[in-house]
């Protein structure tokens, strides 16, 4: 039995009335729907017109829809598409039928006045359709931040709905498609014309080092460059070198555009990189930086040096563990706000694969992350520099000079690049492999070998190599360099017999 007084109590409480909102249709354009299809009816070429860029599912009517795509499956056979050739389709077609089956199609063929408008018509259409899409990704991105996904952090879904939108704005763009020998000609001639203007003729984004510049012609804007090495070799010495002498070109010649430079840290923080750069520029060992084992002279030249380099446009990104989603974000947003100029990545087998991206084996994950950087090279024209492990292979070899096969899962990082490069220091491995004398082995022999192995130091000593073993626009070979160890420093090198030109 109920109790009167709670009834009483319910009862009493005021009623709250539901709240309506006025129903909004999505963006739909049926008048240019219906003068698209009855121009494809009347003359098949206005299907040509529209083609490249629309498809069945581009229409808000789903009848619609269907009568283009099958306007679309009789013209590319090479028959003619009108009301009469069509009339099976709506015989057979209940959903046809109920639109007003074949007498719908003669209808919109006799409506149309003219088919010129047929592109207008296709814009129209697919500018509609492209507002529902973002309406619908839009509904997406709100349902995924009310989801509480621990594997998926906040930071991860705005990077991945920046990512959706800006697919659905390259959707939107006419890029693409073909295009004539004569433009592609000209551009060509013009790249060789700043080429041939430049100091040293390059065609692309000087590296700072001339006899690597001379053999690569420069950093090629959409080529993908694997710098490859065993550890200690100087990888992360020579891109930050490049990277730095990229950025800081402007600022020494005022004629040269700015040339912003993003970089990819996955190994080191950024004030480790810092660290480097300033010990290069200072000539001030990064370890007694590091250290604090600085004079009151060292002091006074790292706070110049920092004065100076503050201005330089490198911008270091040191987020561990990036994914390809990510990395193509957040350098999009920057060459939007910023310009881009190159992008280095140090080192490629620390980053994921998108999110949401699942790999059966490390092979197929290193696949995804090498097409992933060819694509963002692509995507903003500008080179991308990828720094690449060896595997322990070199090690066991005599001549531990490094060859294509010692890349780690060498298959897809060999295929995808367009320049593959090793950095090898002689150097190191003859420093960790003095010579001890052999039992039987007299003094002299032995002097005669550990003297043998004092002059190949020597003469190694300073010295690097990048071999380049792989150049789709180019000759394959050795650049020798010079490198210092205590500042991290690459440099040209120079020899007796071998001045490098416009040193």
């Amino acid at each position: 039995m109920s109790n009167p007084e709670s009834v009483t109590t319910i009862s009493a409480l005021p009623r709250v009335e539901p709240q309506t909102s006025e129903y909004r249709e999505p963006p739909h354009n049926i008048e240019a729907e219906q003068g698209l299809l009855g121009a494809v009816l009347v003359n098949n070429r206005a299907y040509e017109r529209v083609s490249e860029y629309l498809a069945p599912d581009h229409f808000a009517d789903p009848v619609h829809g269907r009568i283009f795509a099958a306007c679309g499956r009789l013209i590319e056979k090479g028959q003619i598409a009108n009301p009469v050739t069509l009339k099976s389709l709506f015989d057979q077609d209940e959903a046809l039928q109920e639109a007003g089956g074949a007498q719908y199609l003669i209808r919109l063929a006799a409506s149309v006045v003219t088919v010129i408008n047929a592109d207008d018509y296709g814009q129209a259409i697919y500018d509609t359709f492209l507002r529902r899409e973002l309406i619908d990704l839009g509904g997406e991105i709100v349902n995924e931040a009310y989801q509480h996904d621990l594997e998926l952090p906040a930071t991860e879904q705005i990077e991945a709905a920046e990512s959706k939108l800006f697919g659905l704005a390259e959707r939107g763009s006419s890029q693409g498609g073909f295009q004539e020998f004569g433009l592609a000609l000209t551009n060509s001639v013009r790249m060789a014309e700043e080429a041939f203007k430049r100091d040293g003729g390059l065609a692309g984004v000087s590296s700072g080092l001339t006899d690597l510049d001379a053999k690569l012609g420069g950093l090629h804007p959409s080529d993908l460059l694997i710098l490859a090495g065993r550890p200690a070799m100087g990888k992360t010495a020579l891109a930050t070198n490049i990277a730095f002498h990229v950025a800081t070109a402007s600022l020494k010649d005022p004629e040269l555009e700015r040339q912003v430079v993003a970089f990819f840290s996955l190994e080191m923080s950024a004030e480790q990189l810092a660290t480097r750069i300033l010990a290069e520029q200072t000539e001030i060992s990064s370890e007694h930086i590091r250290r604090g084992e600085l004079t009151t002279e060292d002091f006074q030249k790292l706070v110049a040096a920092s004065q100076n380099l503050e201005r330089a446009p490198l911008y270091i990104d040191d987020t561990p563990a990036i994914t390809i989603a990510t990395m193509r974000a957040r350098a999009r947003r920057l060459k939007r706000q910023q310009g881009l100029s190159l992008i280095v990545v140090d080192y490629l087998q620390l980053m994921r694969p998108s999110a949401g991206v699942r790999a059966d084996n490390r092979v197929q994950e290193i696949s995804m992350i090498t097409q992933g950087l060819k694509a963002v090279a692509k995507e903003l024209d500008v080179p991308v520099i990828a720094l690449s492990q060896l595997s322990r292979a070199v090690e066991q070899r005599d001549d531990k000079r490094p060859v294509l096969a010692d890349l780690r899962e060498s298959g897809s990082i060999e295929q995808d690049a367009d320049v593959v490069m090793f950095v090898f220091r002689e150097q190191y491995y003859l420093e960790k492999g003095e010579p001890a004398q052999r039992i039987e082995e007299s003094d002299e022999k032995f002097h005669d070998r550990h003297d043998q192995w004092k002059e190949r130091c020597e003469s190694s000593y300073g010295k690097a190599e990048v071999i380049i073993g792989k150049q789709r626009h180019g000759p394959t070979g050795t650049v020798t360099l010079h490198f210092e160890g205590a500042t991290t420093r690459f440099s040209n090198y120079i020899a007796p017999d071998h001045i490098p030109d416009n040193f």
